[in-house]
């Protein structure tokens, strides 16, 4: 039996998958993960335990879930009112599925289009309208073609493999080149990912042995065979017992021996600097300010540059996103014949929430120049309207509009 085979039928007994079901394969090399230059096998559990990865796609999930999603309608006067009452409403703005709400929905999609440049979620439907949408995990999931070009997906759990339709899976395709799937950021991320586990490993690996560097035992004295056995147990047995804990001990040499040391200390080796400048790598691969995550290492955290950074954040990391799930949400989810007139849009009014100042500024501008009533504004806020609020007024005296130029100037 050849090697290859032997490894097949290992993997195949490690992770309960028949040898030749060529499906349930696609999990198997999820799991496995892929190889990086540095030896380390990025996963996207591995992936994760990178510090900055973490808080990228921690920022970019957490925030686009806790957006207001709802469903909208165009109007005949070429404007748009929310669809409160149109049944994919509830779903996508508030309990897609018994499971999940919508924030824990969105923020799990978002996460799989992070790591892996897709999000697939199974559609329920009963007596066909779609009730629930199921997430699934994008490592379970393999876009396939049939022989008439027909689009199915094949998910893999637990070594079941079953096959859906098109119209049963809702799918997010992350950046790619317009094939079926998106690329994974993880895959193409490998080598920047992978420096950062291995100077993760290095660092620790330094702080483990009590901050000893190696080196070699330099004597005057000749020993035989067997002193130099002694001698050497002697060092394995020191450097068994050295960690950070107890750096202090103190190596005795016989008389005439010393210690001269060989690697570089931490310094030297400039891992500080290195590690500083893998968190700015992997900012890159997923378009996050190193501001956003904390790293704040040669510019400021105050004034207009960190302001500008939080609408460079807004505009080229959390739109494409956005506007993806839009546009996917109307290709899966919205009859052919509804296309036309509703649409899903998320509100990014809640990145104002915590902004009072800014907030009440918008408000103000908004009311006086006859744009939103008060009960509008008062919605917004979840207040309750009151009588008289529902007039647009301008800055002449904030008089309604149907009564510019009755009213006689002061």
């Amino acid at each position: 039996m050849t090697l290859l085979k032997k490894a097949v039928q290992w993997v195949s007994r490690s992770f309960g998958v028949g040898v030749g079901d060529a499906g349930a394969w696609g999990e198997v090399r999820a799991r496995l993960g892929v190889g990086s230059f540095s030896g380390e096998t990025v996963t996207d559990e591995s992936a994760l335990q990178v510090a900055t990865a973490w808080a990228c796609v921690r920022l970019l999930a957490e925030t686009i879930a806790t957006l207001p999603v709802g469903m909208y309608e165009r109007t005949d006067a070429g404007g748009r009112r929310a669809a409160a009452d149109h049944p994919l409403h509830s779903l996508v703005h508030d309990q897609p599925n018994a499971d999940h709400t919508a924030v824990e929905f969105w923020e799990g999609a978002v996460t799989w289009l992070c790591l892996r440049g897709n999000a697939y979620a199974e559609i329920l439907r009963v007596a066909g309208r779609i009730v629930a949408l199921d997430l699934l995990p994008a490592d379970q999931v393999e876009p396939k073609r049939r022989a008439d070009g027909a689009l199915y997906y094949r998910h893999t759990a637990d070594g079941k493999v079953r096959d859906l339709a098109e119209e049963d899976v809702f799918h997010v395709r992350g950046f790619g080149a317009g094939g079926d799937v998106g690329l994974s950021p993880i895959s193409y991320a490998r080598q920047t990912l992978g420096l950062s586990l291995a100077q993760t490993r290095a660092a620790a690996k330094i702080y483990a042995s009590g901050l000893r560097p190696h080196g070699v035992v330099e004597g005057e004295t000749r020993l035989d065979k067997e002193q130099r056995k002694q001698f050497r147990e002697l060092l394995n047995e020191y450097a068994r017992r050295e960690s950070a804990a107890d750096a202090v001990r103190v190596l005795l040499l016989p008389p005439g021996f010393k210690f001269s040391p060989m690697s570089l200390s931490p310094e030297d080796a400039q891992l500080l600097e290195s590690q500083a400048f893998g968190v700015e790598e992997v900012c890159r691969w997923f378009r996050v300010p190193p501001a956003m995550i904390g790293h704040t290492e040669k510019q400021t955290s105050w004034g207009t540059g960190v302001e500008q950074q939080m609408i460079g954040f807004l505009t080229f990391s959390l739109r494409p996103y956005l506007v993806r799930i839009e546009q996917a949400i109307r290709r899966c989810l919205l009859k052919p014949v509804e296309r036309s007139h509703y649409f899903a849009r998320f509100s990014l009014d809640g990145l104002m929430r915590a902004d009072s100042a800014g907030r009440a500024a918008l408000y103000s501008a908004l009311a006086q120049n006859g744009v939103l009533t008060r009960n509008e504004i008062r919605a917004l806020e979840d207040r309750e309207p009151l009588p008289g609020g529902d007039e647009l007024t301008v800055q002449v005296n904030l008089v309604p509009l149907e009564r510019l130029g009755k009213v006689p100037a002061a």
